[in-house]
């Protein structure tokens, strides 16, 4: 073929008249064949939009021979002229002058003919499902929101802090942890009392892949002033929900000189700008997620883009749920004062009742973490969780604990060990401070409208699942 540069099918569409009347050369996978013995129309998509760009072969100019490895699921490679389209569906389409056949796909084996294909079924593919109009436009939509990301804290002049995935620390203290270990597990030495000598372990102590880069956070943010962390986390429950993961990444801000408002402001900034980003810049895609799986889905993107955050006390909230009760409104898990909210809860509150996202404050020390900040009454602590509607929690953060007799007495309470290199942000020049964790594939999954996480990461983990 004639040396001619690439250009994607994404830049084609987005300024089709910059190439219409030219020689063009486009590479990528076969979605559809059909056509008759005088023309031959092919879907070509190469991975970089939604939209498919049509190859017309004339057949006068190809064989049936030529033709036949294109089947669904095959790469080719085609040149030819970008001209104006009469069909309905595109503006413009090639006219193909050249075919090379990189790879072939026989339609008897490869599992993704044109038909609609169950989630649970691509699920059991997942080597293969980025290849389908659902899954690519999930994954543009989730490297758009990374790259949003990125941004917002780069341009806030925060620092990206890289933080330990494996750690003798369990940042919540509930234990749900995987181990590190290169001991032999069939023949493991043990102590005088039986249990696994870890002094002989890889790094001489107990080891665990991180639930979180929280603490380590606080650590840069309490030398640089302000960091976040994006990186992959680990927790070994085992829960098979449609929210949650063994593996999934998390974006931790951790910010010196923050009080409790500051940190709301963040959150709610930060949200809203991850969720403009994508209405601005996956346009297609969230049109097409929009029209085959949620036909609310941008009205809810907006809503949370448009409105302000109700900030409700914990308090304030069992009280609006018990009313709600009372007056009928029938709840599956028990709402008291003290309760860790369910996500029904939280749904309510946002979905129904103030019918805007909230960021629920003030919880009781009892069920949040022990770095929480304390207040005054000394049964709650300055806690955050952002609430949105179809999701529930998306944010969970707080004002840290910055006095250090008072960090010191709850690590005592809760018999944490091995703290002291924490407590010292504290023993030495300690500072107000905090920070939130965003769950990425909760984002994600809000964004696009998907009902089951494991939807929206490329090869999702959980219980009973390691493939790939």
């Amino acid at each position: 073929m004639e040396k001619i540069k690439r250009t994607t099918i994404k830049d084609i569409f987005a300024a089709p008249q910059e190439y219409e009347g030219k020689q063009v050369d486009v590479k990528g996978w076969v979605r559809t064949r059909r056509g008759n013995k005088n023309v031959q129309f092919v879907a070509l998509n190469d991975g970089s939009t939604i939209r498919n760009l049509q190859i017309v072969f004339d057949m006068s100019r190809f064989s049936d021979e030529e033709l036949k490895p294109i089947t669904t699921g095959s790469s080719i490679h085609v040149q030819g002229l970008l001209v104006a389209s009469a069909g309905k569906g595109q503006s413009v389409e090639v006219q193909a002058g050249e075919l090379e056949v990189y790879g072939t796909a026989d339609p008897a084996t490869y599992p993704l003919q044109k038909k609609g294909h169950t989630l649970e079924f691509l699920r059991e593919k997942a080597h293969l499902r980025p290849r389908t109009n659902t899954f690519g436009a999930v994954l543009r939509i989730r490297h758009a929101l990374a790259y949003a990301i990125h941004k917002f804290f780069n341009d806030k002049g925060f620092y990206y802090f890289h933080t330990p995935l494996i750690t003798s620390s369990d940042c919540e203290g509930a234990g749900a942890q995987f181990q590190v270990t290169t001991l032999p597990l069939n023949d493991l030495p043990l102590t005088e009392d039986g249990k696994p000598d870890y002094s002989e372990d890889f790094f001489g102590k107990m080891a665990s892949l991180t639930v979180s880069g929280q603490l380590e956070g606080e650590l840069g943010a309490t030398a640089l002033g302000s960091i976040y962390t994006f990186g992959p986390t680990f927790r070994a429950e085992n829960s098979n929900t449609p929210r949650h993961l063994s593996e999934f990444w998390m974006i931790e801000p951790e910010m010196a000189f923050y009080e409790i408002e500051d940190n709301m402001d963040l959150a709610e900034e930060f949200i809203k700008y991850c969720v403009k980003y994508a209405l601005e810049h996956c346009a297609d895609d969230i049109d097409f997620l929009q029209e085959h799986f949620d036909p609310e889905l941008k009205e809810r993107l907006n809503f949370v883009v448009e409105n302000d955050f109700v900030r409700l006390p914990y308090t304030e909230g069992v009280k609006i749920l018990e009313e709600a009760q009372k007056e009928g409104r029938k709840f599956e898990f028990p709402v008291f004062w003290g309760a860790d909210l369910a996500s029904e809860h939280e749904r309510f509150l946002v979905e129904e009742h103030f019918k805007r996202p909230v960021i629920l404050t003030d919880y009781p020390k009892e069920i949040k973490a022990f770095y929480m900040k304390l207040n005054d009454d000394g049964k709650t602590v300055r806690a955050m969780d952002v609430l949105f509607p179809k999701i529930g929690e998306i944010i969970g953060g707080s004002q840290r604990e910055e006095n250090f007799d008072k960090l010191q007495a709850r690590v005592d309470e809760l018999g944490l060990t091995g703290m002291d290199w924490y407590m010292d942000t504290r023993r030495y020049g300690t500072v107000p401070h905090s920070g939130f964790g965003l769950g990425f594939e909760r984002l994600v999954l809000f964004v696009t409208g998907m009902q089951n996480i494991r939807d929206v990461i490329p090869f999702p983990r959980y219980p009973k699942n390691c493939e790939y």
